[in-house]
């Protein structure tokens, strides 16, 4: 009964909300902070998938901008004086650990140590 109530839930749970309860459970294997739960001054460590990435040229320090998302939240990873870094892109995986701050009014992350994941 409990496999078809998961292959019920699979075929009817919207792709966003299969993707999130993915990454919940690589949360839970890897033992990371929840970026949901995360909060300013305190050291985390995250896993998730980058939704966005974006160039934030601002007067002469360029600012590379990645939202990662982990299914109960997200958290910035900002990259200051990074226009470009190979494999972070939308949709990689990412795990990240680094001091929590605030940028532009959101957690983040700034300068991240990081691992690339896969897709």
């Amino acid at each position: 009964m409990a496999n078809r109530l998961s292959l019920r839930h699979r075929l009817t749970a919207s792709p966003e909300r299969l993707d999130a309860e993915e990454l919940e459970d690589r949360v839970d294997k890897l033992s990371c902070d929840r970026c949901g739960a995360l909060h300013r001054g305190e050291v985390a460590e995250v896993t998730g998938r980058l939704r966005s990435v974006v160039l934030t040229p601002s007067g002469n320090v360029p600012t590379l901008e990645a939202e990662l998302f982990d299914g109960s939240g997200a958290v910035q990873l900002v990259w200051l004086g990074q226009r470009r870094i190979p494999g972070i892109e939308p949709g990689k995986r990412v795990h990240a650990r680094g001091r929590v701050g605030v940028h532009d009014g959101h957690l983040a992350i700034y300068n991240p140590w990081y691992e690339l994941c896969g897709a």
